[in-house]
Protein backbone atom coordinates (compact mmCIF):
# COMPACT_ATOMS: atom_id res chain seq x y z
CA UNK A 1 0.00 0.00 0.00
CA UNK A 2 1.12 3.51 -0.90
CA UNK A 3 2.00 6.13 1.60
CA UNK A 4 0.19 8.40 -0.16
CA UNK A 5 -3.32 9.05 0.61
CA UNK A 6 -4.90 9.51 -2.22
CA UNK A 7 -3.22 6.08 -4.47
CA UNK A 8 -4.57 3.02 -4.55
CA UNK A 9 -3.04 0.00 -4.20
CA UNK A 10 -1.57 0.03 -7.66
CA UNK A 11 -0.58 3.64 -7.63
CA UNK A 12 -3.40 5.09 -9.42
CA UNK A 13 -5.51 8.44 -8.54
CA UNK A 14 -7.82 7.61 -5.48
CA UNK A 15 -10.11 9.49 -3.68
CA UNK A 16 -9.96 8.32 0.25
CA UNK A 17 -12.39 6.24 1.00
CA UNK A 18 -13.99 8.24 5.11
CA UNK A 19 -16.65 5.97 5.34
CA UNK A 20 -15.11 4.87 8.27
CA UNK A 21 -14.03 7.75 9.93
CA UNK A 22 -15.77 9.44 12.93
CA UNK A 23 -17.82 12.76 12.16
CA UNK A 24 -16.14 15.34 14.02
CA UNK A 25 -16.29 19.36 14.21
CA UNK A 26 -13.41 20.08 11.83
CA UNK A 27 -11.48 23.53 11.73
CA UNK A 28 -9.00 24.83 9.02
CA UNK A 29 -7.37 28.11 8.71
CA UNK A 30 -5.23 29.06 6.16
CA UNK A 31 -3.20 32.29 4.58
CA UNK A 32 -1.63 34.26 1.99
CA UNK A 33 0.04 37.59 1.52
CA UNK A 34 -0.48 39.88 -1.06
CA UNK A 35 2.30 42.41 -1.49
CA UNK A 36 1.03 45.46 -3.50
CA UNK A 37 3.55 47.98 -3.43
CA UNK A 38 3.66 51.59 -2.25
CA UNK A 39 1.88 53.08 -5.49
CA UNK A 40 -1.35 50.85 -4.63
CA UNK A 41 -0.86 50.69 -0.75
CA UNK A 42 -1.24 54.11 -1.50
CA UNK A 43 -4.94 54.22 -2.57
CA UNK A 44 -5.66 52.49 0.64
CA UNK A 45 -8.37 54.28 2.19
CA UNK A 46 -10.84 52.99 4.80
CA UNK A 47 -9.44 50.01 4.95
CA UNK A 48 -10.09 49.28 1.38
CA UNK A 49 -9.00 50.10 -1.94
CA UNK A 50 -11.42 51.47 -4.62
CA UNK A 51 -10.94 50.98 -8.30
CA UNK A 52 -13.28 51.11 -10.94
CA UNK A 53 -14.16 47.19 -10.56
CA UNK A 54 -15.42 48.22 -7.18
CA UNK A 55 -13.81 47.51 -3.46
CA UNK A 56 -10.31 45.56 -3.73
CA UNK A 57 -10.96 44.13 -0.19
CA UNK A 58 -14.86 43.48 -0.59
CA UNK A 59 -14.79 41.38 -3.61
CA UNK A 60 -11.89 39.58 -2.87
CA UNK A 61 -13.64 38.31 0.57
CA UNK A 62 -17.01 37.28 -1.65
CA UNK A 63 -14.36 35.54 -4.06
CA UNK A 64 -12.74 33.43 -1.03
CA UNK A 65 -15.84 32.15 0.21
CA UNK A 66 -17.35 31.28 -3.45
CA UNK A 67 -14.28 29.93 -4.09
CA UNK A 68 -13.77 27.75 -0.83
CA UNK A 69 -17.29 26.23 -1.54
CA UNK A 70 -16.07 24.88 -4.88
CA UNK A 71 -12.63 23.57 -3.87
CA UNK A 72 -13.87 19.93 -4.95
CA UNK A 73 -14.79 21.09 -8.28
CA UNK A 74 -11.21 23.04 -8.67
CA UNK A 75 -8.82 20.13 -6.75
CA UNK A 76 -9.69 16.51 -8.45
CA UNK A 77 -9.67 14.40 -5.63
CA UNK A 78 -11.70 16.59 -2.30
CA UNK A 79 -14.81 15.02 -1.42
CA UNK A 80 -17.59 17.83 -2.03
CA UNK A 81 -18.38 19.18 1.48
CA UNK A 82 -21.59 20.93 3.57
CA UNK A 83 -19.25 23.40 4.84
CA UNK A 84 -21.42 24.89 7.61
CA UNK A 85 -19.08 28.23 7.63
CA UNK A 86 -16.27 30.01 5.49
CA UNK A 87 -15.02 33.68 6.89
CA UNK A 88 -12.34 35.42 5.08
CA UNK A 89 -10.61 38.50 6.68
CA UNK A 90 -8.36 40.72 4.89
CA UNK A 91 -6.11 43.17 7.18
CA UNK A 92 -2.91 45.19 6.29
CA UNK A 93 0.10 44.59 8.71
CA UNK A 94 2.69 46.74 9.63
CA UNK A 95 4.92 46.33 6.92
CA UNK A 96 1.84 47.19 4.61
CA UNK A 97 1.25 43.93 3.22
CA UNK A 98 -1.82 42.41 2.41
CA UNK A 99 -2.84 39.37 5.08
CA UNK A 100 -5.95 37.21 3.98
CA UNK A 101 -7.02 34.82 6.51
CA UNK A 102 -9.84 31.98 5.19
CA UNK A 103 -11.31 29.90 7.96
CA UNK A 104 -13.14 26.65 7.18
CA UNK A 105 -15.41 24.99 9.66
CA UNK A 106 -17.84 21.61 9.17
CA UNK A 107 -19.23 18.78 11.20
CA UNK A 108 -18.30 15.93 9.14
CA UNK A 109 -15.58 13.26 8.33
CA UNK A 110 -12.91 14.77 6.18
CA UNK A 111 -11.40 18.24 7.09
CA UNK A 112 -11.26 21.29 5.63
CA UNK A 113 -7.54 22.02 5.38
CA UNK A 114 -8.04 22.43 1.66
CA UNK A 115 -11.18 24.56 1.37
CA UNK A 116 -9.48 27.34 3.58
CA UNK A 117 -5.98 27.16 1.82
CA UNK A 118 -8.32 27.70 -1.94
CA UNK A 119 -10.13 30.78 -0.20
CA UNK A 120 -7.17 32.31 0.65
CA UNK A 121 -5.81 31.67 -2.50
CA UNK A 122 -8.41 33.08 -4.73
CA UNK A 123 -8.76 36.18 -2.61
CA UNK A 124 -5.21 36.94 -3.35
CA UNK A 125 -5.86 36.49 -7.02
CA UNK A 126 -8.91 38.12 -7.00
CA UNK A 127 -6.53 41.43 -4.95
CA UNK A 128 -4.42 40.62 -7.74
CA UNK A 129 -6.90 40.93 -10.79
CA UNK A 130 -8.45 44.28 -9.38
CA UNK A 131 -5.24 45.98 -8.64
CA UNK A 132 -3.17 44.73 -11.76
CA UNK A 133 -4.06 48.23 -13.88
CA UNK A 134 -2.25 49.57 -11.43
CA UNK A 135 0.94 47.86 -11.51
CA UNK A 136 2.01 44.18 -11.91
CA UNK A 137 4.36 44.28 -9.28
CA UNK A 138 1.84 42.47 -7.16
CA UNK A 139 3.64 39.07 -5.25
CA UNK A 140 1.64 36.69 -3.97
CA UNK A 141 3.21 34.62 -1.08
CA UNK A 142 3.43 32.69 1.78
CA UNK A 143 -0.11 30.93 1.19
CA UNK A 144 0.18 28.27 3.85
CA UNK A 145 -2.21 26.07 6.53
CA UNK A 146 -1.94 27.94 10.06
CA UNK A 147 -3.58 25.57 11.72
CA UNK A 148 -6.36 22.16 11.70
CA UNK A 149 -8.58 20.60 14.28
CA UNK A 150 -11.05 17.35 14.67
CA UNK A 151 -9.46 14.86 12.92
CA UNK A 152 -6.85 12.55 13.45
CA UNK A 153 -4.22 14.94 14.43
CA UNK A 154 -4.28 19.00 15.47
CA UNK A 155 -1.92 20.89 13.40
CA UNK A 156 -0.77 24.18 14.46
CA UNK A 157 2.17 26.47 12.62
CA UNK A 158 4.65 26.86 15.37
Amino acid sequence: MSSFTHLDDSNNPSMVDVGDKATTRRTARAQAIVVLGAAIMDKLEDNDIQTKKGPVFQTAILAGIMAAKQTSNLIPLCHPLALEKVGVDITVNTAREVVITCTARLTGKTGVEMEALTGASVAALTIYDMCKAFSHDIVIREVRLLEKTGGKSDYKKG
